[in-house]
């Protein structure tokens, strides 16, 4: 018995260090998204001090009620993933699930916002890649370039976060993540928190620059 009881005592350390293996590596890799990100923002703050009164110009142009829904959306999905994996390790399965799919749908509607705002973007012939930016004044059309490039990659950001969430979504269903397994959602949900602040230093940056 004492034999077994050290097997399952060793076991159990070995999950507890793999837990916290996985927890560094995800700090980590959060961390080189913050590189990436902080250096878009550098390059976009080089440029503004560059052209300040083109990037007003340009600014002027975003539509700042769909920029602010936005915010308001992605930080609700952040309260909303604070309580799914709140509600995860009190072993209230059903609630963390209703929580998470709240959460897809704050991701979901921003995304639809984002299309939106895109779409009008493309329709006034403001897009990298076509004429009319070309012939912008310089600034207003590096201004445009960047704000699809940076906002791009956040998008991509929220697709993939969708993606972490739906298949953690199954595995609560499944019972492979549970009350006492839970760091795949937690995971997640820091993933989440960064796309979700990332959008905060977006904001100010493109839409409030006017």
């Amino acid at each position: 018995m004492s034999t077994e009881a050290a097997v399952n005592g060793h076991e159990g350390h070995v999950v507890h260090r793999d837990d916290e293996g996985s927890k560094t590596g995800m700090w980590l890799f959060l961390f080189t998204e913050l590189l990436l990100f902080g250096g878009l923002f550098l390059i976009y703050g080089v440029y503004r001090s560059m052209h300040e009164a083109d990037f007003h110009h340009a600014a002027a142009e975003l539509n700042v009620a769909m920029g602010v829904t936005n915010t308001i959306v992605l930080l609700t999905s952040s309260l909303t993933m604070v309580l799914s994996v709140s509600a995860l390790q009190r072993g209230q399965i059903q609630r963390s699930l209703l929580w998470l799919w709240v959460t897809l749908g704050c991701a979901a509607t921003f995304l639809v916002i984002k299309y939106f705002e895109w779409k009008a973007k493309y329709d006034h012939h403001l897009f990298p890649g076509t004429d009319h930016i070309h012939e912008l004044p310089h600034g207003e059309g590096l201004f445009f370039n960047l704000y699809f490039i940076i906002n791009g990659l956040h998008v991509n950001h929220v697709v993939i976060g969708m993606a972490f969430m739906f298949v953690v979504l199954i595995q609560i269903r499944s019972g492979a993540v549970n009350q006492d397994r839970y760091p795949r959602l937690e995971y997640t949900g820091l993933y989440w928190h960064l796309v979700d602040l990332i959008w905060v230093f977006l904001l100010p940056l493109f839409y409030l620059t006017t």
